[in-house]
């Protein structure tokens, strides 16, 4: 698979007609009457009534997301960092200051101040619920950091082999949404805290999509997409964010829009890290369409397509209307045509 992608539409109108030759775009035509024979097709398969669905399909990169940065902060010397790949959920390591832990809690407010006995705000009840999912109980989960709140600290600073203070300080935690993913190291180990310490996204692998703007119309969140890893392997996904900024192209590239796909099977990506990936849209729907293999229309002489309908020893040629191409199936219309009924397959 390629590195750079084309958007292309996959319902493409070309089929390459037995017999005929030559390619020919689908226009139907003619009202002409059935012609019967007894040769009958090497294949046949069913007329089915189904809906057909057109797609786009667009570039996009497999990855763990965006990347954020871990910074250390006041003074010490960085002891330990992980490596990248290493994954860290609530309570784990982030990295070490003078041999200690800073372990990571999930959240969205930075600890900006000292939390302690007497603290109020939304900072301390985000400290709480991460102390109650890390299992310490006796307090509960609200603005106020009380004495029981202090008791829960002790007891975890304790597991962590850190002094005993009951006080939560700036620089003693890391704070991100969730669980994170290394990704690079920006400092040493024997390096001063105070700085960027390494890069990290989330632990999920997501698709990006860069979306030519012409195209928005066909995304919605929420919307299911197909992710092509390879031309033989395939997995679902979900739109989960669309970009709220258009990113300006510049000479021949569109103005875009990030698309972010989830991905809910993830074990249906293997082992693929940071890869090239085809995802495609629905475009249209046709509902309650007469379907058949493109490989079943027949050149007609006077223009247009025609199907082979089998019964029993006996073939005739119906001439049809084509409509939607998508998946290797085209929709048809033609006098006499039913679901059910056996077309044949020329080769």
């Amino acid at each position: 698979m390629n590195g750079k992608r084309t958007v292309f539409l996959s319902a493409v109108g070309v089929v390459v007609v037995a017999g005929a030759g030559l390619a020919t775009v689908g226009l139907g035509g003619g009202g002409q009457a059935p012609v019967a024979h007894s040769s009958l097709p090497p294949a046949t398969a069913d007329i089915e009534r189904t809906t057909l669905t057109e797609t786009e399909s667009v570039g996009g990169t497999l990855s763990y997301g965006s990347t954020s940065t871990a910074s250390s902060t006041g003074g010490g010397t960085l002891t330990w960092l992980p490596s990248p790949g290493t994954a860290i959920t609530r309570g784990g390591t982030a990295y070490r200051v003078d041999n200690e832990r800073v372990p990571l809690l999930y959240g969205r407010l930075p600890v900006y101040r000292t939390l302690g006995t007497g603290s109020e705000g939304p900072d301390v009840k985000q400290l709480e619920r991460n102390l109650a999912a890390l299992g310490y109980d006796g307090f509960t989960v609200d603005d106020d950091f009380g004495s029981a709140t202090a008791t829960a600290v002790k007891e975890w600073q304790e597991d962590l082999g850190l002094a005993e203070t009951g006080r939560i300080t700036p620089g003693s935690v890391m704070v991100a949404p969730g669980a994170v993913r290394v990704a690079e190291r920006k400092a040493a180990v024997g390096d001063r805290a105070g700085g960027p310490a390494f890069t990290y996204t989330g632990t999920t692998r997501v698709v990006t999509v860069d979306l030519d703007v012409k195209y928005q119309r066909l995304v919605k969140k929420g919307a299911e997409v197909t992710i092509e890893l390879t031309e033989d392997e395939t997995t679902k996904g979900r739109v989960s964010k669309i970009g709220q900024v258009a990113k300006p192209g510049g000479g021949e590239d569109p103005t875009t829009i990030e698309i972010t796909i989830a991905v809910t099977r993830q074990r249906a990506l293997g082992s693929y890290d940071k890869a090239p990936v085809d995802v495609a849209f629905t475009a249209a729907e046709h509902a309650d369409q007469l379907v058949v293999p493109v490989g079943a229309l027949v050149a007609q002489p006077g223009g247009g397509y025609g199907v082979q309908v089998v019964q029993g020893s006996t073939v005739r040629t119906v001439k049809v209307e084509t409509g939607a191409f998508a998946d290797g199936r085209v929709a048809i219309t033609g006098p006499g045509l039913a679901e059910g009924m056996k077309v044949g397959i020329p080769k």
